[in-house]
């Protein structure tokens, strides 16, 4: 009797610890998770509800024409100058990455220097990055660039033409 007493507490015991071990811990809180604005939680968001708001009212005959030339030209001017700051804002981590993709995308179309590939066999290629021609299948030649400051190099030669730096000699 006083075996299965014991049992029975150490159970109890291990369970109650099983239970409450995570509310204790000090890393079982969760970290803040990053949860954008709802569009509507903002100035702007805030304003141009407003405006639906107050034509929904007018449109039902709840509001005068008085008060929603009033309430009008005061949430559309609210609505207006919290677009400007949204557009005259400081420029985000989002926005240097948007335009570093953007250069990267026009670099490659454009072929990094803005002359398309050429076969020697079918002439230029539509593909700004094409390594090999869609209609023939062969190599195409690309000019090699400086490894120091990505001018072209000239075949032959052993020296940068615009920085100097020695590089090995291109057939």
């Amino acid at each position: 009797m006083v075996l299965e007493i014991v049992l029975a507490l150490v159970l109890a015991v291990g369970a109650l610890w099983l239970v409450l071990y995570p509310l204790f811990r000090p890393d079982s809180i969760a970290p803040d998770v990053f949860e954008p604005l709802d569009p509507s939680e903002t100035r702007q968001g805030v304003a141009v509800a407003a405006l639906r708001e107050i034509e929904f009212d007018r449109a039902t005959g709840k509001l005068s024409d008085a008060d929603y030339h009033e309430l009008h030209a005061r949430y559309s001017t609210e609505a207006i100058q919290a677009m400007r700051d949204d557009s005259a804002g400081p420029a985000t981590d989002d926005d240097a990455i948007e335009a570093m993709v953007a250069a990267e995308v026009e670099a490659l179309e454009s072929g990094g220097d803005g002359t398309p590939p050429t076969c020697p066999t079918c002439g230029p290629r539509p593909e700004a990055d094409a390594v090999f021609c869609s209609q023939c299948g062969q190599l195409l030649p690309h000019p090699a660039k400086c490894a120091e400051c990505g001018a072209p190099l000239e075949p032959g030669g052993r020296f940068c033409g615009r920085c100097g730096v020695a590089v090995m000699a291109l057939s």
